[in-house]
């Protein structure tokens, strides 16, 4: 169980922090409720999720050592790449839902590396692996960043680094 001003991945909305818990009361039943706020919004959005809510991924922030080895996971190749499109994109999104990080990082790493080397032929990456990317790397790297006390901009400088060396 989480307490108020703990922070947590909370599903798609990313690194989420306990406003509050309390019991409300919705279609005749009464349950503990966490009352979150993505970290990144400015309070523009509340969340309100039952404590026992198992339709959504709620994980704790990972701890400095097992950031540091998923950092250096980018020194090495992702995942293979399928040129099938909707059956990437499904596989990324399959994978991402997980909430396993390590999993995670393979996907961010593999389309870093797609997206490096369509520039390199000056193309674009495909639409949709290009918002994957975007969504899924935000959270990632806040979380390492948290983890490993850098700003997020210090943790994409650092995946390009290694992305770039190892390839």
């Amino acid at each position: 169980m989480y307490n108020i001003g703990d922070l947590m991945i909370y599903s798609a909305h990313g690194i989420c922090r306990v406003d509050d818990i309390c019991e409300k009361t919705i279609s005749g039943i009464t349950r503990m409720y966490y009352i979150l706020h993505p970290i990144e919004d400015n309070h523009q959005l509340t969340i309100s999720t039952p404590i026992d809510n198992d339709k959504v991924v709620m994980l704790d922030l990972i701890k400095q050592d097992e950031a540091l080895n998923i950092l250096s996971s980018f020194k090495k190749p992702g995942i293979k790449w399928n040129d099938k499109p909707n059956v990437r994109v499904n596989l990324f999104k399959d994978i991402v839902n997980t909430g396993d990080r390590k999993e995670i990082a393979k996907v961010v790493n593999t389309l870093w590396r797609k997206k490096l080397e369509s520039e390199q032929n000056d193309k674009k990456l495909y639409e949709q692996d290009q918002k994957l990317l975007n969504a899924v790397q935000k959270i990632l790297f806040k979380e390492l960043s948290l983890s490993l006390d850098k700003s997020a901009e210090e943790i994409e400088e650092l995946v390009k680094e290694m992305i770039k060396a190892s390839r």
